[in-house]
């Protein structure tokens, strides 16, 4: 499949890059969106991470009475998921991924992070890769596709890290969608985390030492 390059954004470390987190906005947002995260996290010097941060292609959402926005694909009430919008966007995150392994990192230290729409296509980017990842950072998301999690699981990422996190009081995306998601990946062995936090669709402080832990654990 033909695919557009996505813009991006590149928070870099000072030393040299040993590692990459390609972190996925949700809906209506762009790759600023979590930008300003990664200080937050207080990451050590000895772990220098580049962080990409990519913009969704502007579409029309349905859900949104056709605004166009950024968006990694179609919401329509009546008809569900935009399965085509899915895919592409699946693709283009291979690319972003290539791309950083052409940069001299290698696929096994990249971790595939989202929030929302955008965690939605971290899994199902990660899920079927065909090299081996450092991780998925699944975050107040749910799990877009679930036919093949079985049947056609990547040997390279069977038993890749995943984090998934959600907010009890999340009234966009329901916690139980979040956890019917994790409950779907545990059915089938895969290595998933569950952590929920009294909040809203966001991101909270408890959460942003949480996922600063999982990233050094996982990638020292």
């Amino acid at each position: 499949m033909l695919t557009t390059a996505l813009p991006t954004i590149q928070v870099n470390p000072t030393e040299t890059a040993s590692a990459s987190v390609i972190w996925l906005h949700g809906l209506g947002a762009d790759g600023h969106d979590f930008e300003t995260i990664v200080p937050q996290l207080k990451l050590p010097a000895s772990l220098p991470i580049r962080f990409v941060f990519p913009h969704a292609p502007m579409r029309q959402v349905a859900m949104m009475n056709n605004e166009s926005m950024r968006a990694w694909f179609d919401i329509d009430m009546q008809n569900g998921f935009d399965t085509d919008g899915i895919k592409k966007s699946t693709f283009q995150i291979k690319d972003l991924i290539q791309q950083e392994i052409d940069s001299g990192i290698a696929a096994n230290r990249i971790v595939l992070a989202g929030f929302s729409q955008g965690g939605a296509i971290a899994l199902n980017t990660a899920l079927f890769y065909r090299k081996r990842l450092a991780g998925i950072l699944a975050l107040s998301t749910f799990l877009p596709v679930t036919e093949g999690l079985g049947s056609k699981k990547s040997q390279y990422n069977k038993d890749i890290p995943i984090l998934m996190c959600h907010g009890t009081q999340d009234n966009v995306l329901p916690v139980v969608m979040g956890k019917t998601g994790y409950d779907t990946l545990k059915s089938f062995n895969y290595n998933a985390v569950w952590l929920e936090y009294a909040m809203a669709h966001c991101v909270c402080p408890q959460q942003i030492n949480d996922i600063s832990a999982w990233l050094q654990k996982i990638l020292s």
